[in-house]
């Protein structure tokens, strides 16, 4: 695999800066983490597509920010789904994958059947949806933000490294531990700076299993080729729920992956990377389409 160089930009919307990170050339894929964790996230799966394609992982305000957004910016998960479609358009993409985790995977189905004039695929890995918008084990995060000061210190005991491993921190969701080095970056923006955490309370607060459930009522409009990939042994996120998804959405198809819990790219990067460039060279769209014709 030959080393494709990494270009980190940002861009400037009205809600503030976004960082992006932007490796490879071609057809593009946009990636959305979720709760923090940033474009890293996706570290493992980008560098094994983007030989072949354009691979876009922007740091989403979603708690691990380098730079707080505009005081008044609408961070509830709605108001995140429009960002992304401005991002798209401010980097002018079209016919993107949009691919989506955890609660980046909530906030990809609102882009999906909110803004969908620049996605030309989807893809979903294990990720909240239909009522379970946080899972129970996550919802406490959600009433803490409503005294922000409680979520600080609800948050304080993964500064401990030792302890990141627990279910309330990253245990959960991966089957192997992420090293130490990710995840202090991960989590140095939110005890760092008042503002990224001001932000991650708005987002908590803004959460509402109505965006999922009404999101999931009107994914059958996304006739547009789809991949639900779910990690099997998942904790979090229950694998009927990939179920449902890829049955509602009408070009879909689920794709179990062994041996990962909700962070799909960290225990099974190489078996998604594979999965997503196959989803993209099968199903061509747009300029592509027209080139193959």
């Amino acid at each position: 695999m030959t080393a494709t160089a990494t270009t980190t930009t940002e861009i400037q919307l009205p809600q503030g800066r976004i960082a992006v990170r932007d490796t490879g050339s071609g057809e593009p894929i946009v990636f959305v983490h979720g709760l923090l964790v940033d474009g890293s996230l996706w570290r493992k799966v980008t560098p094994l597509l983007d030989a072949e394609f354009r691979c876009v992982a922007p740091d989403w305000p979603l708690g691990s920010h380098q730079t707080p957004m505009a005081a008044d910016a609408d961070l509830s998960p709605r108001g995140v789904a429009h960002m992304i479609a401005d991002t798209l358009e401010a980097l002018g993409l079209e016919d993107v994958t949009l691919v989506g985790n955890d609660t980046g995977g909530a906030i990809s189905q609102l882009v999906a059947v909110e803004r969908p004039e620049r996605i030309g695929r989807l893809v979903l890995t294990n990720c909240d949806a239909f009522e379970n918008f946080l899972p129970p084990l996550f919802r406490p995060y959600q009433w803490l933000a409503r005294v922000p000061p409680l979520l600080t210190a609800a948050v304080q005991p993964v500064r401990v490294r030792g302890l990141r491993r627990l279910p309330m921190a990253f245990g959960l969701v991966t089957k192997r531990p992420v090293p130490h080095e990710v995840t202090d970056a991960w989590l140095r923006p939110f005890f760092s700076q008042r503002g990224v955490r001001r932000d991650t309370a708005k987002l908590l607060r803004g959460i509402d299993k109505r965006d999922t459930l009404e999101a999931a009522a009107k994914l059958a409009s996304f006739d547009r080729p789809a991949l639900v990939a779910w990690g099997n042994e998942d904790k979090a996120f229950p694998l009927d729920h990939g179920r449902r998804l890829a049955a509602i959405l009408p070009q879909g198809r689920l794709e179990e992956v062994p041996d990962s819990r909700t962070f799909v790219s960290e225990d099974q990067p190489e078996r998604l990377a594979r999965l997503i460039g196959e989803l993209i060279r099968s199903a061509p769209i747009g300029r592509t389409a027209a080139s193959a014709s």
